[in-house]
């Protein structure tokens, strides 16, 4: 700046020591201006390093400002929020916070003050956290999952299935076998890693990540089903614990004979239900005790665990007793290899069979997942903990079966005798009179099986071991661990399950105890469900399900990895990026193929379960917004359905009527909301659309948010836009130009017909030319009106929804009627705002609005939200007056007219001009419908000639056939210009009497005197064929421009359509929406 005064000093901030620099990262800046300035810097009084008292260090000549002791930067200088983490937790949705006075909202940013006040508000389950008291329990990657993963992937198959494996199968195919299982759960693994790495992931495991990947459909049908297996697995590795242990008295104590069998050698059962119900309680205790000491259990196990296997090793290489070779064990041997490279498949064995025996082995790599609520950083634990213990366990089954097959043999007698007899050379072989210990051929022994050797000895490790006993030990904590794990794992999943509260009644699960919020309610479940299974202790039946649930749950999880990369949803950002979409697919059809290869009922019956699992959730639809990836294929499979429609011909056959109804605020128009939901539902779109003639005056977000979760619960198949505009024509308008996608836009404009029309004119004329405005951009046109009138805004307080369901989670927003601003410091409980647009004298006017669409200020109620419990299943609504009481029966019988009541009368079509069809279509589609479905269409229209009345009923009955639509008769008029009659004039009269002077001139009634005299004929015909019908359909005359005004056209209108049954006025734009053509 060419001058000492005018330099800025940016120097490293927060220095160490006045003569020792700092790091760069913050600055500070030197104070610009004269040195020799005087002023209140000369008050200031530096310490001995020339730090001031205000957060500034004297250096020479200049004052350096350090910006950490400056004043908060918030609420001085501006009312941003900068970057925090805790701006975005528990975000319930897109856009909310559930902590309040964090980020502040674009209202709190742009409004002139700032409302202070409030405390931040935290979510139950923050406040529940934080009133537990007690020493939390959080553990990391090892003992939370690597160490639970290895105790249950060295499992009691290691011991028992690993030797018959390689007898079965050989060397080669056999470490196949364990290659393909390790390839399904390491991509399985993989997946997960993708998974629990987007984003945090709170207690439930396996369920948390699938439901909130998958959405809760597949996550509550998983969950159920692996709480359930998991519960039944614990009594499964019990029974195994007991049987090993009964087998290990019976080697090591001579003359057992069991605990209460006295054939104990053939029946044990009870044996067993003594010995599993004692564990299971032993278990039971563990676990409510603490997540510590079963750590500190498993810690142990996993210690023996691991001896029992150096007990392996060590037996291989060390010379053995005739008794140990006569069952088959060789030591390190080539033939023996040699021996064992090659498959020796027993019959009714094969590589898939074999596979599905070894298979449940391997799933195990859940463990350490399903305790993801106690680990200290599950995304970190997770990916490292399992693929560790995978590969760890992976080399390892492969070094033990590879030690088996250099030092077993597949068969072999076990007597001693003919061991000696066969490996001793003094023997000549005259006098080798028993068989080889190694041929166990059927015919050299009589019909009797060889009992030892890889193929016939499920203990064939504790014989090679070298002390025995120890894998004895080695079972007892692969079964015990494995016991614990799915005991501590399976109530974990079902408290997720619960706090979600996706099935009835499953919430009383949900509570936790002490600081870890331990799930003691599902410890006693799971206890009661394994201990009713030891008691049956026959679960040969269920196990290959249970491995078959286990399956499916990996299945979904490489899927849930799949198809969040596909919808490319930008909330799929995971921290773990060694993952691929294609092979998280290939992970998706292993996993069915491992099903099906395991058993093929099974695999059906897992298949059965979840889909009937999956439907009831669907069909229940719980609250359940967790920005999964089936959510996030809903807009992506919207937005390709929007675009491929737009981008595909129209033709007369898919015609469908798109309607935009101006509805104003749809909860105080309820008739017409109900007639154009039976014309769309099901069937094609409907926009509710509101103008708003006072900008400002409303929030439009929360207006919009609310009142489409009023059209949902009222079960109206629509969406709801709004907007803001001076004049009602003009926000007409937008909505007739903007509303819609493309193809996907309305073509048909429905209005109630606004009967009090005489009391403004020009209202009415902005009214009349919003039909023009419609007709101009080819929309067909429909004025509905029935006898009450379809305003019922004066009528209603308040609206209140009963029902006999269970209350779901609590859900910001509310149930709107109204519109307004949030109103602060009130408790409103299941109450659906309405807060009415009263009159002044309060009653019933039997017009329309006289603003159609339209909601003004003076008008406008105040919108309660807040947090409250909602029901999914409406049963009935009750509506208040101003005065609190209920609105009269027949007030809500007019509300409700176009709703569930059975109709059986006629439905009258007045088709006089060819408007394309929709005259008629549209009461067709009514028909289709349950409510008048037992209705009967009958036909009228117009006759060109007296003398042609029977040539035209022909050929409008043949047109109708054509057309394949149903009708109970067709009436010709013939006389519709025949002068009408004087009481019909008077009518008009009266009503014109009602006009300022001058609003329709002589000149106008001169030029249209034979369309007047039209019209009243059609009400007196009207009034004398369709009074008493349940419907009319009539054809809406064409307001042609300059020839007819905005008075004169809905007095037209007034005067044929008073007094009637519901009656539409519709026309079509003039091209065709009917064919006969296929």
């Amino acid at each position: 700046m060419g001058d000492e005064q005018g330099q800025v000093n940016m120097e490293p901030l927060l220095p160490t020591s006045p003569t020792k620099k700092v790091k760069s990262a913050r600055f500070q800046v030197a104070q610009v201006g004269d040195k020799n300035k005087k002023g209140e810097d000369d008050n200031v009084v530096a310490d001995e390093n020339g730090w001031t008292h205000q957060g500034s260090m004297r250096s020479g000549g200049d004052t350096v400002q350090f910006t950490q002791y400056a004043k908060s930067f918030r609420h001085y200088l501006t009312r941003e929020a900068l970057p925090a983490e805790s701006n975005y937790r528990n975000l319930l949705s897109f856009g909310r916070n559930s902590v309040k006075g964090q980020r502040p909202t674009l209202e709190q940013l742009r409004e002139e003050e700032i409302k202070q006040g409030g405390k931040a508000e935290k979510s139950s389950e923050e406040d529940l956290e934080n009133q537990k008291k007690g020493k939390v329990i959080k553990f990391g990657w090892i003992e939370g999952v690597y160490m639970r993963c290895l105790l249950n992937i060295w499992g009691v198959m290691l011991f028992l299935r690993l030797t018959w494996v390689m007898g079965q199968c050989g060397i080669v195919q056999g470490l196949l076998v364990m290659t393909f299982c390790n390839v399904v759960t390491t991509i399985t693994a993989i997946s997960m890693s993708a998974v629990s790495t987007n984003g945090q992931i709170k207690g439930g495991g396996v369920y948390f990540m699938i439901s909130r990947a998958l959405g809760p459909e597949f996550g509550g049908a998983i969950g159920l089903m692996f709480t359930l297996a998991n519960s039944i697995a614990v009594s499964m590795y019990i029974i195994g614990f007991a049987e090993s242990f009964l087998d290990m008295f019976q080697d090591y104590v001579p003359g057992w004979q069991g605990i209460v069998d006295p054939d104990f050698k053939n029946f044990r059962t009870n044996d067993v239900r003594i010995i599993g119900s004692v564990t299971l309680v032993g278990i039971l205790v563990l676990a409510i005790v603490g997540m510590d000491w079963v750590t500190r259990v498993q810690k142990a196990l996993l210690v023996l665990l691991m001896c029992s296997q150096v007990d392996f090793i060590v037996g291989t290489f060390l010379p053995r007793s005739a008794e140990v070779y006569a069952k088959g064990f060789t030591g390190w041997s080539i033939e023996t290899a040699k021996s064992n490279l090659g498959a020796n498949y027993e019959e009714g064995q094969s590589f898939f069979s074999v596979f599905a025996v070894f298979f449940p082995a391997v799933t195990g790599i859940v463990a350490g997942a399903n305790l993801s609520g106690d680990l200290k950083d599950p995304a970190v634990a997770i990916p490292k903990g399992t693929l560790s213990a995978i590969v760890t366990t992976y080399i390892t089954y492969i070094i033990y079966g590879t030690m088996v097959s250099f030092t077993y043999l597949t068969a072999a007698s076990g007597s001693v005798e003919e061991y000696e007899m066969w490996t001793n050379s003094s023997y000549d072989d005259s006098d080798r009179t028993l068989p080889s210990y190694l041929d166990c051929t059927a015919g050299s022994r009589e019909g009797q099986k060889c009992e030892y050797g890889t193929l016939h000895d499920q203990q064939t490790m504790a014989v090679i071991s070298f002390t025995g006993y120890l894998i004895y030990g080695g079972c007892f904590a692969a079964t015990i661990s494995s016991a614990i794990a799915s005991l501590v794992g399976a109530p974990r999943v079902l408290q997720a399950l619960a706090k979600d509260k996706l099935y009835p009644k499953i919430e009383f699960f949900a509570p936790g105890w002490g600081a870890n919020n331990d799930p003691v309610r599902g410890y006693v479940l799971v206890f009661f469900i394994a201990l009713a299974c030891i008691l049956v202790a026959e679960l040969n039946l269920v196990s290959s399900l249970l491995s078959n649930f286990f399956v499916a749950a990996y299945a979904l999880i490489n899927f849930s990895v799949f198809h969040a990369s596909i919808t490319k949803s930008p909330g799929w950002r995971p921290a773990f990026k060694f993952y691929n979409p294609w092979v998280a697919l290939f992970g998706v059809i292993l996993c069915v193929f491992s099903m099906f290869a395991m058993d093929w009922v099974t695999a059906l019956i897992t298949f059965l379960i979840t889909a009937v699992l999956y439907l009831y959730i669907y069909y229940r639809k719980p609250e359940a917004n967790w920005g999964s990836s089936a959510q996030a294929q809903v807009f992506v499979n919207a937005l390709k359905g929007v675009q491929s429609l737009t981008d595909t011909a129209e033709h007369v056959k898919n015609y469908r009527p798109k309607v935009l109804v101006l509805t104003g605020n749809p909860a105080h128009r309820p008739p017409l909301v109900d007639f154009a939901n039976l014309i769309t539902k099901k069937l094609s779109l409907l926009i509710c659309s509101h103008v708003i003639t006072e900008p400002g005056s409303v929030h439009l977000a929360t207006l919009k948010e609310s009142t489409q979760t009023w059209l949902t619960d009222k079960k109206i198949k629509g969406f709801y836009t709004v907007t803001e505009s001076n004049k009602f024509e003009e926000g007409a308008k937008s909505c007739l130009t903007l509303a819609g996608l493309g193809k996907l836009a309305p073509n048909m404009l429905l209005v109630g017909f606004k009967a009090d029309w005489t009391n403004d004119l020009d209202v009415a004329k902005q009214y009349f030319s919003v039909l023009q405005e419609a007709f101009d951009l080819a929309f067909s046109v429909g004025i509905l009106r029935v006898r009450s009138g379809l305003d019922f805004s004066g009528h209603i307080q308040a609206e209140e929804t009963e029902s006999n369901e269970f209350a779901e989670e609590e859900r910001r927003g509310s149930f709107v009627g109204a519109m307004g601003e949030p109103i602060e410091g009130e408790e409103v409980k299941d109450v659906k705002a309405l807060e009415g647009e009263t009159d002044s004298n309060n009653e019933r006017k039997g017009s329309e609005p006289s603003d159609e669409g339209a909601d003004v200020v003076p008008e406008v109620p105040k919108f309660l939200q807040r947090q409250r419990t909602r029901t999914r299943t409406i049963s009935r609504s009750v509506y208040h007056d101003s005065e609190g009481n209920p609105v009269s029966k027949d007030i809500i019988s007019d509300m409700n007219q176009f709703q569930s009541t059975k109709r059986s009368g006629n439905i009258d079509v007045w088709w006089l001009y060819d408007d394309g069809g929709l005259t008629l279509l549209l009461p067709y589609i009514l028909t289709t419908r349950q409510q008048f479905s037992d209705c009967k269409l009958r036909v009228f229209t117009l006759a060109n000639r007296k003398d042609e009345l029977d040539r035209e009923t022909r050929n409008m009955a043949a047109l109708l056939a054509k057309f394949r639509i149903e009708f109970s008769s067709v009436v010709v008029i013939p006389d519709v210009t025949k002068r009408a009659s004087d009481a019909s004039r008077a009518r008009l009269d009266i009503l014109m009497a009602k006009l300022p002077e001058g609003s329709i001139t002589e000149e106008e009634l001169l030029a249209n005197k034979e369309k007047t005299n039209r019209h009243l004929r059609l009400s007196e015909l009207l009034q004398g064929h369709s009074k008493d019908s349940e419907i009319i359909f009539m054809t809406l005359p064409m307001p042609r421009k300059g020839h007819v005004s905005a008075p004169l056209y809905l007095a037209w209108l007034d005067v044929m359509t008073e007094n009637l049954p519901p009656t539409l006025l519709i026309r079509g734009n003039q091209t065709s929406v009917l064919t006969f053509y296929s």
